[in-house]
């Protein structure tokens, strides 16, 4: 017996930001993005879309949203659009996960609440009378990441050297815009992590022991979109095509993943990213090679899912042309090129594998 569960509206297509006024249905909104957002355009376009109904913006989400920035800004909201509904959230994984903090409410509306809920993965009350939580629609600008169509933000403690995974029901989305128009200036170096993010997402909802056949399907499809799709966009950033073929990948894999959560590739690269300084994307992509050998020969069902987006029945060759993929968009494999030596890293695998993303992994490191 499985399901599979959705709740998120998804509206998609070129200008299709221009749905946003329909979506709020009449409701006010503060908008929650990147500091360049406003060079771009993109703040005034969305005045013009809302007029009165956008009654603040939030320009200064910053990488990694971090709880020492986070704090100040939580209770500014919680206090100064208290009357405010709902929450855009326009940007790439960052603004997206901050709004999802942002938008919980909290019974004194302090950020310690929600910090101790983070901590201890506890349930905030649902909205009542006293407690309202606001609605989110979220508007990617980068292909990759999936916050749009999922509950959960990696909220980050740098000085306590932690990562918080914020997981409410009232942080899945209502809508999510995917207009890839709004990522036709996302630069190199952005473009390739947000897209092996999304390859990521997509093998990690495979090797997967939550997975289902609906988030199989979805996964299969995004790794192979993407591995078309990511190496043509690389030399032709400017192409809307293929702006749109990768948001479409990403959009899949997280539909895919919003099922599943993610695994061991994504539990190894939290420390990646927080100790060695790796974009998130790169860290958690690196080790796919590796850990799509340790994979295969687990499920026959899983093997031939894993086997078909690399069109091959044997396993090394499939080992083989991801590693090759990865190294073509001049990502190295090797741990120790991000800093990693091997003993750190065997000390990694095994602290990954029993994490909580890397419990979701479908074979015990042990027996790999």
């Amino acid at each position: 017996m499985w399901n599979y569960h959705n709740p998120v509206h998804v509206t998609a297509g070129i200008n299709s930001l221009n749905k946003l006024p329909a979506l709020l249905a009449g409701r006010s909104c503060l908008l929650v993005t990147f500091p360049e957002a406003q060079a771009l355009g993109i703040v005034d376009r969305v005045r013009v879309l809302l007029g009165s109904q956008l009654r603040g913006v939030i320009d200064t989400i910053q990488p990694n949203p971090d709880v020492q920035w986070l704090a100040p800004l939580y209770e500014k909201v919680q206090h100064d659009y208290a009357d405010v509904p709902v929450i855009v959230a326009l940007g790439g994984g960052s603004a997206i996960d901050s709004a999802k903090a942002l938008l919980c409410a909290t019974p004194n509306g302090k950020f310690e609440e929600l910090l101790e809920v983070l901590e201890q993965g506890s349930q905030l009350p649902a909205t009542s009378d006293n407690i309202t939580h606001k609605a989110l629609i979220a508007i990617p600008t980068t292909a990759g990441t999936g916050s749009e169509v999922t509950p959960w933000a990696t909220i980050w403690d740098q000085v306590g050297s932690r990562k918080h995974s914020l997981h409410q029901a009232c942080t899945w989305p209502e809508a999510a815009i995917i207009d890839a128009a709004l990522m036709a200036s996302l630069p190199a170096g952005a473009t390739l992590a947000s897209g092996l993010d999304a390859l990521s997402h997509a093998l990690e909802s495979i090797w997967n022991i939550n997975r289902n056949p609906v988030s199989m399907a979805l996964a299969v499809q995004a790794a192979r979109q993407v591995m078309v799709a990511l190496p043509e966009l690389m030399s032709d950033l400017g192409n809307l095509q293929l702006r749109g073929d990768m948001a479409q990948a990403a959009l899949l894999a997280g539909l895919a993943f919003s099922n599943t959560k993610t695994a061991l590739a994504h539990s190894l690269s939290y420390d990646i990213t927080l100790h060695h300084g790796v974009p998130h994307g790169i860290a958690c992509s690196f080790s796919l090679p590796v850990i799509l050998g340790m994979a295969l020969g687990s499920d026959a069902q899983v093997d031939a899912a894993l086997l078909s987006i690399f069109d091959t029945s044997t396993p090394a060759i499939a080992q083989q042309r991801l590693s090759d993929f990865l190294q073509s968009l001049g990502v190295a494999t090797d741990p120790t090129q991000y800093g990693v030596q091997p003993q750190e890293w065997s000390a990694m695998v095994n602290k990954a594998a029993n994490g909580p993303r890397g419990r979701n992994f479908i074979r015990s490191v042990a027996s790999a």
